[in-house]
């Protein structure tokens, strides 16, 4: 499960197993008593991948714990849902939503007249989303295209040939990213979003701090995780994989900063000031409850 340069994987492997479970995160929420966003498709995904064989590394894990990343990916799942209704209202009509995994903002979100979104992911990624979205006949609210590509590859070139024009305003968004790419590929990912945005266009990312990258939180996090796996294995469940594997612990380059830098106005928000705001709090008590992520909104001059 270690990653390597060009490794692939399908829905229900290393990194794609990711989107799954983030699926189920907005799944529960939907069904919450006062949601904050309801996400349709979301139960298509987990139903359709169960009944293929996948198991959620997270259905044994401590249930506070579960509730205080389920608190955070609603929140972050608000916040970029209001990133790119904000975006069209300013007359932004061009989305690229990068590593798209199992994300239906291009189905369910009420885009401007003439939108197009982009979603670049791996091919097999992009296929089963596709495959189960034809089957409850979902249809897009904007033009759709699908971009399978690596982001450690080309993927300019392939969102070009997709339709994409640089010489228009964009919004893009990376979400649940950053740490499932090593150090020089995230810079190269951000130069060349620099490179392909005409003034006026929006950048939303998912940014993770020293923390989240330190050896001290990473083995917290191992033995966290190593505990899920013993109590799954004694009630003679599954191997449940060991996410911790899947991200690439670098030093990296302060994306706020760097934006800034770059004439791009910026605006953050830490992650737990965000779910504050949404009134979805972290249980109190816990150990690093949710990631070390500070939310970016940032504009183009």
């Amino acid at each position: 499960m270690s990653r390597t340069d060009d490794d692939t994987w399908d829905i229900t492997e290393s990194v794609g197993a990711t989107a799954l479970s983030v699926a189920r995160a907005r799944a529960v929420e939907t069904d919450a008593e006062r949601p904050l966003y309801t996400d349709p498709y979301a139960h298509f995904f987990v139903e359709r991948a169960t009944a293929e064989g996948w198991r959620s590394p997270f259905l044994d894990e401590d249930p506070v714990r579960a509730q205080a990343m389920a608190a955070y990916i609603a929140s972050r799942t608000k916040f970029f849902d209001d990133f790119f209704t904000t975006a069209g209202a300013n007359g932004v009509d061009q989305a690229v939503i990068l590593a798209a995994g199992l994300d239906t903002r291009a189905w369910r979100l009420p885009w401007i007249d003439r939108s197009t979104v982009y979603e670049i992911d791996q091919p097999k990624v992009l296929e089963f989303k596709e495959r189960v979205l034809a089957e409850h006949r979902a249809r897009p609210a904007a033009r759709y295209a699908a971009v399978a590509v690596d982001l450690r590859h080309d993927w300019p070139t392939a969102l070009r040939q997709a339709g994409f024009d640089p010489s228009t305003p964009t919004a893009w968004s990376a979400e649940g990213l950053l740490p499932y790419l090593p150090t020089a590929a995230q810079d190269a990912l951000f130069e060349q979003i620099d490179a392909f945005s005409a003034r006026g266009s929006h950048l939303s990312v998912e940014a993770f701090g020293e923390v989240f990258y330190s050896a001290e939180q990473l083995a917290r996090r191992q033995e966290r995780m190593a505990q899920v796996r013993r109590a799954a294995a004694e009630a003679g469940g599954p191997e449940l994989p060991d996410v911790t594997r899947l991200w690439y612990l670098e030093a990296r380059t302060d994306v706020a900063q760097w934006l800034t830098e770059r004439g791009w106005e910026v605006s953050t928000i830490a992650a737990v000031d965000l779910m504050a705001h949404y009134q979805r709090p972290a249980p109190d008590g816990l150990e690093d409850p949710v990631p070390d992520t500070v939310l970016i909104d940032a504009r183009k001059q």
